[in-house]
């Protein structure tokens, strides 16, 4: 592998890698927009453990799909 090529690779793993970020921030931030009420106070506040769970469950399916999506 040349110098060429392997800088050519990291540049589109770093690019891919940004707009992911991206992607997901954007779909965090729209779940946070859509839901009624405060995601983070009733967690943090409140203790719903069935909201945490939920939201870990929904971030990693989301990243699952951003990560598919990148990965081709």
């Amino acid at each position: 592998m040349n110098l060429a090529s392997f800088g050519h690779t990291l540049l589109a793993e770093a690019l891919y890698a940004i707009v992911g970020i991206v992607i997901f921030g954007v779909a965090f931030w729209l779940m946070e927009a859509v839901t009624p009420f405060s995601i983070r106070k009733e967690i943090e506040e409140d203790q719903n453990t069935a909201l945490a769970i939920l939201m870990g469950a929904v971030i990693i399916g989301i990243a699952m799909i951003i990560s598919a999506a990148v990965h081709g």
